[in-house]
């Protein structure tokens, strides 16, 4: 894929909303936590010419994508290669006086989506890696379903994939691998679990979606880190800075509602403990009472955004 083709098939959801809420921050100092292929970052420094953006993704394709898309801002970009968990470590380094914006989009990119080899999407029929960091060495998501017992598989794909014939699914599964024909490939998968899970003439999304979506959540370890990521990025902000995070998913939106609740100084305690123990403490006030989703005409012409939630939160307290 050339870099024009990669940068005509991705398109920044909710971009405007992003820099609405920037206004408020008047920003000299960004993180663009998830630079994907720059599309963000590329608003932010046209609208605040004074900005300067750290851009961060654990992705050497998409990097190099964004530092050709970028290359007209100059030094007023740097990329660090690293996973978005990282963002207190390149912030001690980067930003030590504290950053005024942080931006996050939660989606996988339509590079990765798009690349066959990835296995991300069962369009393609490729060898199931699903990591966002293939240099990561980490497992792959045929190493978990060869690998991991059937209850396992099953825990994963309902609760990430919140698939309701998860068992069924995660039985037929080990019976193929101890049958000697384990599930490697994108296509396999998709057809065994459309054949477990069944489709009707009406269902709008392939039967395999959810397993696919549960796959890369625990490839990635993706709700893991992005409760981490909130909860560190919050701390590098400055005073009145502001923390924008767009979800995709039910699972990501509730990690990212629920932190920002108990960062705004709301328990999450069972009522009969007589002393919260959870750790809330008022530090932000979340400026989406609801999150924010695209209007029709944004889902007309980027179908991918039909899904997208944007919440954003701001630091109260000084920058320690």
């Amino acid at each position: 894929m050339t870099s024009g083709e990669a940068e005509n098939i991705h398109t920044s959801v909710l971009a405007d909303e992003i820099l609405d809420l920037a206004v408020a921050a008047m920003p000299t100092l960004v993180i663009d936590a998830t630079l994907g292929m720059g599309g963000h970052t590329e608003r932010l420094l046209e609208k605040f010419r004074d900005a300067r953006v750290i851009g961060i993704d654990h992705d050497r394709e998409a990097i190099e994508h964004a530092k050709r898309r970028l290359a007209q801002f100059g030094e007023r970009v740097a990329v660090v290669k690293s996973n978005f968990e990282s963002i207190a470590e390149i912030a001690k380094e980067h930003a030590k006086d504290g950053v005024d914006l942080i931006i996050a989009d939660l989606g996988v990119s339509s590079l990765q989506f798009d690349s066959g080899e990835r296995g991300f999407s069962f369009r393609f029929d490729a060898d199931l890696d699903m990591r966002m960091d293939p240099e990561s060495g980490g497992p792959t998501a045929a190493d978990m379903l060869n690998e991991l017992r059937e209850e396992e598989i099953a825990n994963i794909i309902y609760e990430f994939g919140e698939e309701r014939k998860s068992r069924k699914i995660a039985r037929w599964i080990v019976e193929k691998r101890e049958a000697g024909t384990p599930i490697e490939k994108t296509g396999d998968l998709a057809a065994l679990v459309q054949r477990a899970v069944g489709r009707g003439k009406k269902d709008a999304i392939h039967p395999a979606t959810r397993t696919f979506q549960a796959l890369r959540i625990a490839v990635n370890d993706e709700l893991g880190v992005l409760e981490r990521f909130l909860n560190d990025a919050i701390g590098v902000l400055k005073q009145n800075g502001i923390l924008a995070v767009i979800s995709f998913h039910s699972l990501e939106d509730r990690v990212v509602k629920q932190t920002f609740q108990k960062q705004s100084g709301r328990c999450f305690c069972p009522p009969r403990i007589p002393q919260c123990v959870c750790g809330a403490e008022k530090r932000v006030q979340i400026l989406t009472k609801k999150p924010i989703i695209p209007g029709e005409d944004e889902m007309r012409a980027n179908p991918r955004s039909r899904s997208a939630k944007l919440r954003a939160a701001k630091r109260l307290l000084p920058l320690k």
